[in-house]
């Protein structure tokens, strides 16, 4: 039944596949929209660095060249796992001009590469590391 309503739901029209997926749910007991009060993840400002999720099985060559038909591509980088050398799941492209980063988003958000769904949009600049804790090992207290 859940299979026939989500084929009904599929149907419906072009929608994105966020859309689709947010509406297969609406007996879950969790609001599916956020309330009013309740912030928003922040949008990211405008720029020349792409964040890219879903990117499982491409490669940095793959990357580069599937978001090459939208511009010059500076740097193509899907990040691996430093143990196993698997994808995460995520990586950047930069482009060399805000322009070609837009279009890039346009044209390959919610769009599929090597069998998934990639989703593209603008970068979060990275936080700031919370300080670290003083250290005490050199410190030589009630030594003469």
């Amino acid at each position: 039944m859940a299979m026939k309503n989500a084929c009904t739901v599929a149907a419906a029209g072009p929608r994105g596949l966020r859309s689709l997926f947010s509406t297969l749910s609406t007996n879950f007991p969790f609001p599916s929209q956020p309330a009013a009060n309740q912030s928003q993840r922040p949008q990211a400002e405008p720029s020349t660095n792409l964040f890219v999720s879903g990117t499982k099985r491409t490669t940095d060559e793959g990357l580069r060249e599937c978001f090459a038909k939208f511009g010059e591509v500076v740097h193509a980088r899907v990040v691996k796992d430093r143990a196993s050398g698997w994808s995460k799941g995520f990586g950047f492209v930069r482009y060399s001009t805000l322009e070609e980063a837009a279009a890039g988003i346009e044209g390959m958000d919610g769009k599929f590469l090597d069998g998934w769904v990639i989703f593209a949009e603008y970068a979060r600049p990275r936080d700031s590391p919370p300080p670290s804790p003083p250290s005490y090992a050199n410190n030589h207290y009630g030594r003469q």
